[in-house]
């Protein structure tokens, strides 16, 4: 299938499943967690995230339904938190990446749109944040079918996937 880079609100995207950039207690962060929250139902998915999931490590990821949203499901991916670039972050922002892809192929999702994860509170460098994003997704699509899209906020973000897509 395919891949694009989009501007858009990930919570408006018509597609199978969004990932979420989640926090690894079930707790609400901010940014993009946040939005998610909201436009799911906010209780609703915290509740699920209480009882159902917990705890879950910086560069795993996890699926509940979509409640809410437009989207059947939601992927939360536990964003690493970037310190200094030397504490295994781009290891754990590629397994995001990873992890969230495979689960989407486990479960037959055939569209999916990603945040661009860590690059908002989380404070990883955006232009490395996007490479790791565009690199992991093209692996994925070399051997799943799935419409991926990256949904991104601002033109600057838009002008720079293009460059390293």
């Amino acid at each position: 299938m395919s891949f694009k880079i989009v501007r858009n609100d990930i919570t408006k995207m018509n597609t199978q499943a969004i990932v979420n950039t989640a926090s690894a207690r079930p707790a609400v962060g901010a940014g993009c967690d946040h939005a998610v929250y909201m436009a799911a139902g906010y209780e609703e998915l915290l509740d699920y995230r209480k009882k159902k999931i917990g705890f879950v490590r910086e560069g795993d990821a996890f699926i509940t339904q979509g409640f809410h949203l437009q989207a059947q499901y939601i992927i939360h991916a536990v964003s690493p938190l970037y310190r200094d670039g030397r504490q295994g972050e781009e290891e754990m922002l590629r397994s995001c990446y990873r992890k969230s892809l495979a689960i989407a192929a486990e479960n037959g999702i055939k569209s999916i749109a990603f945040p661009l994860i860590s690059t908002g509170s989380f404070g990883y460098p955006r232009e490395e944040g996007m490479r790791i994003a565009v690199d992991e997704i093209k692996a994925s699509l070399s051997t799943h079918e799935m419409q991926v899209y990256l949904v991104v906020f601002d033109s600057g973000a838009t002008r720079l996937g293009e460059r390293i897509y």
